[in-house]
């Protein structure tokens, strides 16, 4: 097949993937739709291929996405939650010293790809960061997707049949006011810029990290407070999945199992970290269980806002944990991988 059919086909299996897990209300659906369809298709032997030139445009949007979190409300908590983000830092510090060591020894990865395995910060970050340092990336995408469907499995089960709350799963919900024109073109020049200044200044995945910057500095001077549209973040989502998926062409099956049990083993030890953490929370801050657990379990960003709202948690309390653990992942990974191949 030629290349264009190919990456069609790929684009419209993800697709095809995005509609079906969003029509069964899965968790993040079109991400892990698209990742999910396309992954079994390259499993199987069938010729796709994901749009991998348009990645630094995709992994962008995505970044400016994430820095649209960081609003002067958010930003204005941190100095009110200094227990908790401490506690965070010990938790997130427990889990490198306990889940990184399982994949590098139950799971005998190379030590590179432990590290990004299983490091609590987001698919695509750990991805773009991973490849970029020479880890096995699938292997990355698999530990992460994995990690992702099983905490938002295990945490909907929590609040809906232990505790009684009445919780969706469905994700990709963009919290925010109607972008206008003005506000288009800002965080158009976020995505640009961000990407052009990025490996100018020799940040790590520079396409992702530099637009998250300039979206985070202007989100924080309050210049807007607008996110990029939903549809645009479906398409970016449906796009990565596809490309991730794409990459598992002729993977074994056998190795989607070993990666489920590897996956199954971290996400219980991270949870039970998280517990400990979180009970450190409310004796220390006097924060509740389920809004402290909300805030540390390693599922999206999204799907953690959409629980907490659920439940009538602290929603900022939440999102601004989860900002800080994934930056604080992002920004300490280039340091901490390197100490690790050591």
């Amino acid at each position: 097949m030629p290349i264009l059919a190919r990456i069609a086909a790929g684009l419209a299996l993800g697709t095809l993937g995005g509609l079906v897990f969003y029509t069964l209300a899965l968790p993040l659906p079109w991400m892990l739709g698209a990742l999910f369809v396309t992954m079994v298709a390259a499993i199987a032997g069938v010729p796709v291929l994901g749009p991998t030139r348009l990645r630094p445009a995709i992994v962008a949007v995505i970044g400016v996405l994430l820095g649209s979190r960081f609003t002067p409300a958010v930003i204005g908590q941190a100095g009110e939650a200094l227990v908790t983000i401490s506690i965070l830092l010990a938790y997130l510090a427990a889990v490198a010293a306990l889940v990184v060591p399982w994949y590098r020894i139950v799971g005998r990865q190379d030590w590179t790809t432990a590290y990004f395995a299983g490091m609590p910060g987001g698919l695509s970050e750990m991805v773009e960061l991973g490849e970029a340092k020479g880890a096995d990336v699938p292997a990355i995408v698999l530990a992460h997707s994995l990690r992702i469907v099983l905490t938002i499995g295990l945490m909907a089960v929590l609040f809906r049949l232990v505790l009684g709350y009445d919780v969706g799963s469905a994700g990709g919900a963009i919290a925010g006011r109607t972008l206008d024109w003005p506000d288009a073109a800002i965080l158009t020049a976020c995505a640009v810029l961000g990407a052009l200044l990025g490996p100018r200044l020799r940040l790590p995945a520079p396409t992702f990290l530099g637009p998250l910057i300039l979206s985070a500095a202007i989100h924080m001077a309050g210049i807007t407070e607008s996110a990029p549209p939903g549809l645009l973040i479906n398409v970016a989502q449906v796009a990565l999945g596809t490309i991730l998926g794409c990459r598992f062409l002729g993977i074994d099956t056998r190795m989607l199992f070993r990666a489920g049990l590897l996956s199954l083993g971290a996400t219980v030890l991270t949870l039970l970290l998280a517990v400990a953490a979180a009970f450190a929370m409310r004796a220390g801050a006097g924060v509740a269980l389920d809004q402290a657990m909300l805030a540390l379990a390693p599922g999206g960003l999204t799907e953690m806002g959409l629980i907490a709202l659920a439940i009538h948690a602290d929603v900022a309390f939440v999102a601004l944990h989860h900002v800080v653990r994934i930056l604080v992942v992002i920004v300490l990974a280039p340091v901490l991988v390197r100490l690790v191949q050591r």
